[in-house]
């Protein structure tokens, strides 16, 4: 499978909400501040959102995100993906303000769901994501997401 870089996201995360130990693992709350998308086909402010991440006892984050945005032609749109990533230690200290990870070292991978009713954006309604990622010094992520050719 061959895949093309659609747009990479870019997201400003506030403090940790700690929600605590739940039966599955720990949950934690991530809202998003800000944050931009910027490709060939697509460029767009983020209008809130968050994460509602849960650190399993496999050392691994299940991702549930959900944020809205705006096109820089003023198109709304909804996005929603889940995904993991490998709570490492290079991890952890990006989270903790040390320095950021690299895509090619971090297991962390996304997929997702875009949803308008914008009829010059229905081609977000019908296209399905793939993202890699990365933790960004200081509480943010940047994701490069791609689709499959064809």
């Amino acid at each position: 499978m061959n895949l093309i870089h659609e747009f990479t996201l870019y997201a400003t995360l506030e403090d940790p909400m700690p929600i605590g130990e739940v039966p599955t693992g720990t949950r934690i709350f991530f809202g998003v501040k800000d944050g931009h998308i910027k490709g060939e086909r697509i460029n767009a402010k983020l209008h809130g959102g968050g994460e509602w991440a849960l650190l399993g006892p496999d050392g691994f984050i299940r991702i549930d995100v959900r944020l809205q945005a705006e096109t820089d032609d003023g198109a709304f749109f909804y996005a929603q993906y889940s995904g993991l990533l490998e709570f490492s230690d290079a991890v952890q200290a990006a989270l903790g303000g040390g320095e950021s990870t690299d895509f090619e070292n971090t297991y962390f991978y996304i997929n997702p769901r875009i949803e308008t009713g914008d009829e010059r954006y229905a081609w977000l309604n019908t296209t399905f994501f793939i993202g890699e990622g990365r933790v960004l010094s200081g509480g943010g992520v940047e994701y490069r997401v791609s689709r499959p050719e064809g």
